[in-house]
């Protein structure tokens, strides 16, 4: 492996997250004028660049060899974790509320679009702040690799390998392009979404501001507001719509949404996994909704329907905003949504979780299985798409469903020895592995993470990373026989 070539890479990707940084300080200026968060996020900006633009520069490689596989995964894990660590720059400078543990939860929480805070008071934060944490998201949402490699086409051939790693394998399998292509579908159906959201909320009512924060947040599937009870602070029915028709959009997978638009033939419609997504949401929406106003939680059944609706969305996108308090909803809608939380929605969108297409996949395998024992000598493929699938490619599904729920219950057996109850333990858990941002309990509705222990703050940010990186990625730079 060549350590110079990975370096370098990861260094222009640090660039470009302190070109984020200076936006932020400029609308942080014409905002709020002078102050002490312009300061940070100028030096924040400043200590990046310093760190990052002499190997970004002159470190050399050769350009006629693609990058390894192995190079690959260091530079995006490598991406990931130096932003995060840059990341909290800004936070850490400005004090306040940010301790070290804090401006690394929040800046995690950005980048990995979990949208868990630590922040008890928002709206007392300045504006350029507020407004970082939203990039971190608008970064984190595509990718912090996939983003940079828009403006870094000196990786030529080596974009293959890289995409390759930032894109989980069950996400490749409805792109039918190249990997440039590939590139240039997925950020410009996500700018395309953030434009068109930021319009729209503009247009129901909120602020400039507040409507160019949210549309980055909706679209990354992220959940950051500018505002202490997130979208509920509007109580506007056109709000809350128009975020949630960009929530559901963004969960589906985005070059599915490209070949929507583009009158192709593997489109939304034909998306075995995304009408399946879509029927789950509306099933549970359902199932909320009849049972919030059975309970007694909502007295009309239309109040029931549109906030079940919302909630039901974020989750299960992995927003996390919230119009309404769920844990006033009873068991039964805690039970939909925690399920709603554990499968989120499609791959190749921005949402974390296991994802609709794993879950849809698991469904087919138990259903082989029975019709197995009952034809020993039948030979039945699984097929996803019209395309039968490889026993390799469903026996890692299994084992990446396996892994996940491990990892959510060893969190949750972690926090639990920080004297939480089970329920709220492994809320927190399934919050944070899941990128869902808030929990349940006395992590949902409008709570936070600045309360908790230092140790349950160090091990969402764990289960975040895990999450994001799909847990291989991560755990694979820790394996020795790797190296080797």
């Amino acid at each position: 492996m060549r350590p110079k070539v990975v370096i370098k890479y990861i260094c222009m990707v640090l660039l470009l997250v302190a070109a984020f940084m200076l936006a932020s300080a400029v609308v942080g200026l014409v905002m709020s004028g002078v102050d002490g968060a312009l300061w940070s996020l100028l030096t924040a900006a400043g200590i990046t660049i310093a760190v990052a633009v002499g190997p970004a520069l002159f470190f050399r490689y050769n350009k006629d060899k693609q990058l390894s596989n192995k190079e690959g995964y260091c530079i995006v894990v490598g991406a990931w974790l130096a932003s995060c660590v840059v990341g909290m720059l800004p936070y850490l400078l400005w004090g306040a509320q940010f301790s070290f543990t804090n401006a690394w939860f929040e800046s995690v929480s950005g980048f990995t679009t979990t949208g868990s805070t630590i922040l008890g008071d928002i709206e007392s934060v300045p504006r350029g702040l507020l407004f970082w944490r939203s990039c971190t998201h608008l970064i984190g949402g595509a990718g912090v690799v996939m983003f940079a490699m828009l403006i870094l086409p000196v990786l030529g051939r080596s974009r293959m390998m890289v995409s390759a790693v930032e894109l989980s394998s069950i996400a490749k399998n409805d792109y039918k392009y190249t990997s440039g292509k590939i590139i240039r579908i997925l950020l410009t159906v996500y700018v395309g979404l953030c434009v068109a959201c930021f319009v729209l909320l503009k247009i129901a009512g909120m602020g400039w501001f507040d409507a160019i924060n949210h549309a980055m947040s909706t679209v990354a599937t992220g959940g950051f507001s500018t505002r202490n009870l997130s979208i509920a602070h509007w109580d506007s029915g056109w709000i809350e719509g128009v975020t949630m028709v960009f929530m559901a959009v963004s969960g589906l997978h985005f070059g599915v949404i490209f070949a929507t638009l583009t009158g192709r033939y593997n489109n939304v419609f034909r998306s075995e996994v995304a009408r399946y997504w879509v029927v789950s949401l509306v099933v549970a929406t359902l199932v909320v909704a009849a049972g919030t106003t059975l309970n007694g939680a909502y007295s009309s059944f239309w109040d029931a329907l549109r906030f079940g609706a919302f909630q039901v969305v974020s989750t299960s996108t992995t927003s996390g905003f919230v119009a309404a308090d769920t844990n006033l909803w009873g068991p039964l809608a805690m039970v939909v949504l925690m399920f709603m939380a554990i499968q989120c929605a499609c791959a190749g969108s921005t949402s974390g979780g296991l994802k609709a297409d794993r879950i849809y996949l698991a469904f087919k395998i138990v259903r082989q299985q029975f019709r197995q024992q009952q034809h020993p000598n039948a030979i039945i493929r699984i097929k996803l798409g019209g395309v039968a699938q490889e026993s390799s490619a469903l026996g890692f599904v299994m084992l990446f469903i396996v892994a996940y729920m491990f990892l959510m219950f060893l969190g949750t057996m972690i926090i639990a020895a920080f004297g939480f109850d089970f329920a709220s333990a492994y809320s927190i858990s399934l919050a944070s592995i899941g990128n869902v941002g808030p929990g349940f309990g006395v992590a949902g509705g409008w709570g936070h993470f600045g309360d908790f222990p230092i140790g349950v703050r160090w091990v969402c940010t764990l289960l975040m990373l895990l999450g994001r990186l799909e847990i291989f990625g991560l755990l694979q730079l820790f394996l020795l026989k790797w190296w080797k």
